[in-house]
């Protein structure tokens, strides 16, 4: 008897660490029939089906989530017909709230397995493989099934299912080879202790700890395998203050040197011991996902989250400064209170505080949440198919909405791309606030017809560069060497933009920096048996007459500009450096050097 489990992943990286807790949990002698199927939302439905019916399974049962529900209700309207008498069942948190309604639109399924699965789905095995030792058929929904909690039927519901210690559940990685080049999930805990009235984890009024000795063990098998990354899908991670240090003093202890751990945290409730022990960590062995949402209080409180602004602020800024810790900040478009100012004052507020990326989600409605509830009272109309994302709200109009859109398609290209780290700050000191940069460079980009989606870097570069011409035409030479630097910065070029300076006039300076570094070894003492003309491969020597690698306010590039803080109205420029030659002042690039975290070569400032 082959039990069939199915996903439909959003993309080929991620899996679906639901099955494999299911099949690890169904218990040594129930495990054999067993089968794990993987596609994802990119596959045709012809193809799925076929490799679906080549496995030749007796029971098919796919897991449900809004990215895949759409793909799946195709699949289980098809699959009856090449597999008339096999079962089809439903599991997962898209069909856990309104199983009776699918069930009755759809009668080709046999039943829906209802919230938590690992014991519902053993009870549910062992039926369907004690009946294939008997002999006896399996399809439709027998008496037997009755009986096992967690199910709904077409009989109607078999009765809740009791939460599963955390510590009951087997460790789900048996063998690595299904996850070699796909990010690599792991649960320490359930439930959440907020109650946020968006998310699905608010509805579980508990938090389930694994034990902290199984976790260790656990890691330590991801850490032996020099796992590249484990993303902890654990609601709020540090909830649980001795849970939380326990297993980053772990880590901390057992660094391989390779595998980074990300974790989604409360950055309000974090306390200083926990500041002080990230702070000691590896640059790159941990990354921090902090849901803010909002920085509107009556927002804030509107959605049951309790959140302490100014002490974010600061936590945020202590682990910033600690420069080992890549930090992801998220908001959400379309809260009730939040109108198209409000957001932007939110958008300001979390910008400030430097993130290394910047997320603008939009609102999912999602069936059994709160704010499912409360969608008629806040006027929120949203998609009727997934992912139901938010359409418009009696604060925020349609326009807005799609507005905001062209907005975050900004932010992704340019600030968490974090390839214009020198460019942006330059061109934030002529606009109002950062939220009002990205509004006027998504109106440029609607209004001039740019790509969004070019997979040209120059382009982005090139676009970016009129845009800022545009805007501020008296530091358009300030704006290009920007640009160059945080290009080389990340690239040896293989060719020059444009938009870079002729290094034709500096020809003989560069040759004779390598000449001298060739041997005196004064900047680049690694390359040791490089000769000159290696050296200026592997490497990049630039010309620069603005000190482009400074904070904004403290060089020569900036004066009369406003200092970091200040605001400077719209349209008004800073005075620039004359055009003719300055003091010209070169930055070698090192990229076999590179900062841990960003990625980005060492630079060394060589006077000309």
């Amino acid at each position: 008897m082959k039990f069939l489990l199915v996903a439909v992943n959003a993309k080929y990286i991620h899996s679906n660490p639901a099955l494999y807790s299911l099949r690890s949990f169904a218990g040594e002698k129930l495990r054999p029939h067993i089968e794990i199927a993987e596609y994802t939302i990119n596959h045709r439905q012809s193809d799925i089906l076929g490799d679906i019916y080549k496995r030749k399974p007796d029971v098919v049962a796919f897991s449900c989530y809004i990215w895949n529900w759409t793909m799946i209700r195709e699949l289980v309207a098809e699959l009856p017909k090449i597999l008339p008498r096999v079962p089809i069942w439903l599991g997962g948190p898209e069909v856990s709230f309104d199983p009776q309604d699918i069930l009755e639109n759809y009668p080709m399924i046999t039943g829906i397995m209802i919230g938590e699965g690992e014991e519902t789905f053993r009870e549910l095995l062992a039926y369907y493989v004690g009946a294939a030792r008997a002999g006896e058929e399996s399809d439709g929904a027998p008496q037997a099934l009755t009986g096992i909690p967690g199910l709904m039927l077409r009989t109607g519901s078999t009765g809740e299912r009791r939460l599963t210690d955390m510590s009951e559940i087997p460790f789900l990685y048996e063998d690595m080879k299904p996850f070699e080049n796909r990010i690599v999930y792991y649960e320490s805990s359930r439930g959440c202790p907020f109650r946020c009235s968006y998310c699905l984890s608010s509805i579980e009024k508990t938090v389930r700890l694994r034990d902290i000795e199984i976790v260790k063990r656990e890691l330590q098998f991801f850490l032996d395998r020099q796992v590249p990354q484990v993303k902890f899908v654990d609601r709020t991670f540090n909830c649980d203050h001795g849970h939380a240090m326990a297993i980053w003093q772990y880590i901390l202890e057992h660094d391989n040197g390779v595998t980074n751990f990300h974790f989604e945290i409360s950055g309000d409730i974090l306390r200083r011991d926990e500041m002080e022990l990230l702070g000691k960590m590896r640059p790159g062995l941990v990354q921090l996902e902090i849901g803010v949402q909002s920085a509107n209080g009556e927002t804030l409180g509107e959605i049951r989250r309790h959140m302490d602004l100014e002490k974010l602020a600061c936590n945020v800024e202590t682990i910033r400064q600690g420069g080992n810790i890549h930090q992801h900040l998220d908001l959400i478009v379309g809260l009730p209170y939040e109108d198209y100012e409000s957001f932007g004052r939110s958008f300001d507020r979390v910008y400030a505080m430097k993130p290394h990326q910047l997320q603008l989600g939009f609102l999912k409605v999602l069936k059994g949440s709160h704010m499912h509830r409360m969608a008629q009272e806040y006027g929120l109309a949203y998609q009727s198919l997934p992912p139901y994302e938010v359409l418009y709200t009696r604060w925020l109009s349609y326009r807005e909405v799609l507005r905001l859109k062209g907005i975050e398609e900004m932010v992704e290209l340019y600030y968490n791309s974090s390839q214009f780290t020198h460019t942006l700050p330059f061109l934030e000191q002529i606009f109002s606030g950062p939220f009002a940069l990205y509004e006027a460079l998504a109106d440029f980009y609607e209004v001039g017809g740019y790509f969004v989606s070019s997979p040209s870097r120059v382009y982005r570069y090139q676009v970016l560069l009129d845009f800022a011409v545009q805007r501020d035409p008296g530091r358009a030479q300030l704006y290009r060497e920007a640009l160059v630097f945080d290009m080389y910065l990340r690239e040896n070029l293989k060719s020059r933009p444009a938009f870079g300076a002729d290094l034709g006039a500096y020809k003989e300076q560069i040759r004779a920096f390598y000449a001298r570094e060739e041997k005196t070894r004064e900047h680049l003492p690694a390359y040791e048996g490089c000769d000159a003309r290696q050296l200026a491969k592997m490497t990049h020597l630039e010309p620069f007459r603005y000190p482009v690698w400074e904070e904004p306010g403290q060089g020569a590039a900036d004066e009369g500009a406003a200092m970091p803080g200040q605001l400077v109205a719209p349209g008004q420029r800073v005075a620039p450096q004359p055009d003719g030659p300055g003091h010209t002042r070169y930055v070698l690039f090192d990229y076999r050097e590179r900062n841990p975290l960003t990625h980005e070569a060492r630079t060394v400032v060589v006077e000309g």
